[in-house]
């Protein structure tokens, strides 16, 4: 009987849970919502100036998304108009380590991923041509 490793095994309820989550961490509008928030407490308007490609609704969508995962706590101050402040949560703060070493292997790697780009582009072409 083959025994197979539950981490690959889409049925497995951890599975499913770590895929969503990662999933989730690696959307470009978390990555970029999670570094902004990572300076420090913000308010939407905020984060929408700071994130100026992101629209509104996903804005809301992914703080939602963070919020109930943990990551991300939202505060609300009753004045008139109520004051929303975002800001990373403890668990949301361990993220920053692991998302800046993402973002700086792209960095160091743009150009060699650019590079196999261009190959792979003009190896299509050939063979179309061909």
């Amino acid at each position: 009987m083959k025994v197979t490793d539950p981490m690959k095994d889409p049925s497995n309820p951890v599975c499913r849970t770590i895929s969503t989550l990662l999933s989730r961490i690696g959307d470009k509008w978390t990555v970029l919502v999670v570094q902004t928030l990572g300076e420090g407490p913000k308010r939407f308007n905020e984060l929408r100036r700071e994130i100026p490609s992101v629209s509104q609704r996903m804005l809301t969508l992914t703080l939602r998304n963070l919020e109930r995962d943990g990551l991300v706590s939202r505060a609300v101050t009753p004045t008139i108009p109520p004051r929303v402040d975002y800001d990373l949560t403890d668990l949301g703060r361990s993220l920053l380590e692991p998302v800046a070493a993402l973002s700086q292997w792209a960095l160091d790697n743009v150009e060699a991923i650019h590079e196999a780009q261009d190959r792979f582009d003009a190896d299509q072409e050939d063979r179309a041509a061909a």
